[in-house]
């Protein structure tokens, strides 16, 4: 089998078959990859002259093993390990290797000066190199826990607060090097159960493995092995991986002012290769993205399948970031196009349908329902007695926000904090309506706050209502975890958000609510209780993405303007063709194709 998966490889290369995606490794690379084939890939090493490969038709349990992943064989790979320790961190903080391809900081807290510095110590603490150079930061680095999991990981959308934080640090490689390494990893076979999923998707982590080196056991390579949803607990694909790295690469360069980076061939591949798989043509009659439950932050069943609310808002801020990078020629020209008529239809559809304050939820108490016809008022026939008794005391007189989800004959009410802060950054949310989300933050301080920022969502379910849509999930409790838990990572989204609004007092309240006990208790992951008064049940501590969402947000209050680099602003294109939709009646009759048709019966 390994003779015929050589000889395949090699007709597919004198075929003449790209292989995109290469010369990514920081150091000249010398191994070869071959995506988008079902084949897996070949690495070549320079010490010897055998290839490795996949078969090509295994489906089996063991497809995604370490011969599959990225290896790096750098002509001083030997020496890694020496060369990491040789490093010392800014802080006097020593590195020093924990074994599974990241670099741990012997901390010594009590030395440093502020909590900034100490924040920044732990942040550093919890880089990864892969052949001796940074290429993200991983999920928690609690020396304490023993049950690690997969916090060992580089996960996409946990290093964004990482790679902003470092960015306005001034320190962009270990940016540059995780944009370009994970969009060589959005080139691998991905499959499970025989099944592959879209060519576009983007890993939902990858992990740094130290191996021995074929043929000798006294040397070692770096691999990444990359998990697109495969092994993640209900093995759903992470839909909004691929959207947090458009609009980081943005940030990139816009931070920077290096665009040779998103004007890079295989840069400009991925980019495209994204937008299609969003843009795809489906059975839907929404602008919005369809997607499963637990595909984005909250990656466990929450009853959010469908529509959210924090999916289309990321998806609006990447097809504008997207809109931003993409070089202007014909080869791309339909692809803009399709995108451009997307971002009208998408940002009429939530400004008009998400959005509640109390004059909407007024005009939902009234509404008929079995309406058939082309001028309904209740397009999705939604039932009044779906309001909830707690909006209705809780929703106040100034203020609104963007509903959880929509589809037909359901609307989920819950406020999800994410969703609605991105919708600010992003424009998706009109002015007016960003500043009330910002107003019922303030109204409903002690509910979305209290003692530690911000609520996942609002409220919690409990009762029959958890057991039904969680499935009695035990980590997702009533006030735990993503069934409303306090998360102090949503500090930066807070951050951006207030910013653009010219509001940073909000942050700045939230940031000092935060400080007053985060380090006391190790920076955990999230917290319990209808306040956040408890160290959550199961929070890992020293959680990497709490201590830079801090980080970032501390950062952008003492220099306001670099939220720039986040915030996306529309185009007058779009805001035309925005206020063109709402002048016609969008309830118009379709016209007929003829006035006289004849019809054989």
């Amino acid at each position: 089998m390994a003779a015929t998966s050589e000889a395949i490889l090699q007709v597919l290369c004198s075929a003449g078959r790209s292989t995109s995606h290469m010369d990514l490794c920081p150091k000249k690379s010398n191994f070869l990859v071959l995506p988008n084939h079902g084949l897996g890939y070949r690495s070549k090493s320079s010490r010897h002259k055998s290839y490795n490969t996949i078969s090509a038709f295994h489906c089996g349990p063991n497809l995604n093993n370490r011969f599959r992943s990225l290896r790096c064989k750098c002509s001083q790979v030997e020496s890694l390990t020496n060369a990491i320790s040789e490093k010392k961190d800014p802080l006097k903080g020593e590195l020093s290797a924990n074994g599974n391809g990241t670099f741990s900081s012997i901390l010594q807290i009590g030395s440093v000066s502020s909590l900034e510095d100490e924040a920044w110590e732990l942040l550093r603490a919890s880089m990864v190199y892969y052949c001796g150079h940074p290429v993200g930061t991983i999920a928690a680095n609690d020396p304490s826990d023993s049950s690690i999991l997969n916090y060992d990981q580089v996960f996409i959308r946990d290093f964004i607060p990482s790679g902003i934080a470092f960015l306005l640090k001034g320190e962009y490689d270990i940016v540059r090097n995780f944009i370009l390494h994970t969009l060589q990893l959005q080139s691998w076979e991905k499959t499970m159960d025989c099944h592959s999923p879209g060519q576009g998707l983007m890993p939902a982590s990858f992990k740094v493995r130290t191996v021995p080196l074929d043929g000798d056991d006294s040397a070692t390579e770096d691999i990444l092995d990359p998990d697109f949803g495969e092994a993640a607990i209900g093995r759903v694909a992470p839909v909004d991986s691929g959207l947090w790295w458009i609009i980081l690469l943005r940030a990139y360069g816009k931070c920077t002012g290096d665009l040779s980076v998103q004007e890079r061939v295989d840069v400009q591949t991925g980019i495209k290769m994204i937008l299609k798989l969003c843009l795809a043509d489906g059975f839907d009659m929404f602008p919005t993205l369809l997607v499963t439950d637990g595909s984005c932050m909250i990656d466990r069943r929450m009853g959010i399948h469908g529509h959210p609310l924090e999916i289309q808002a990321l998806f609006y801020s990447a097809l504008l970031s997207a809109k931003e990078m993409l070089t202007r020629e014909d080869a791309s020209a339909d692809l803009i196009t399709a995108l451009n008529n997307r971002l009208v239809a998408l940002s009429f559809h939530v400004r008009e349908y998400y959005w509640i304050d109390m004059r909407k939820l007024n005009e939902i108490y009234r509404y008929k329902t079995e309406e058939y016809s082309f001028d309904a008022v209740n397009k999705f026939n939604i039932y009044p007695d779906q309001i909830p008794p707690w909006l209705v005391e809780w929703m106040p007189n100034k203020g609104g926000y963007m509903i959880g989800n929509l589809q037909p004959a359901h609307m989920d009410f819950r406020f999800f904090s994410l969703g609605n802060l991105w919708s600010i950054v992003s424009s998706l949310a009109t002015n007016d309506q960003s500043h009330a989300i910002l107003d019922l933050c303030e109204a409903k301080w002690a509910d979305l706050v209290g003692d530690m920022p911000l609520k996942i969502c609002y409220p919690a379910l409990d009762g029959q209502e958890w057991r039904i849509i969680t499935g009695s999930d035990p980590k997702n409790t009533p006030w735990s975890y993503h069934n409303g838990g306090s998360w102090p990572t949503l500090l930066w989204q807070l951050t951006v958000a207030s910013i653009k609004m010219n509001r940073p007092e909000i942050a700045r309240n939230a940031v000092k609510v935060a400080e007053s006990r985060i380090s006391r208790d190790k920076w955990p992951e999230y917290y319990d209780t209808k306040r956040g008064r408890f160290i959550g049940k199961q929070a890992r501590l020293f959680q990497t993405w709490s201590i830079a969402g801090y980080v970032v947000a501390k950062q952008l209050l003492d220099n306001p303007d670099a939220a720039k680099i986040l915030v996306n602003v529309e185009d007058t294109e779009l805001v035309n063709a925005f206020y063109c939709m709402i002048s016609a009646n969008p309830r118009r009759k379709r016209p007929r194709k003829g006035t006289n048709q004849s019809f054989i019966i």
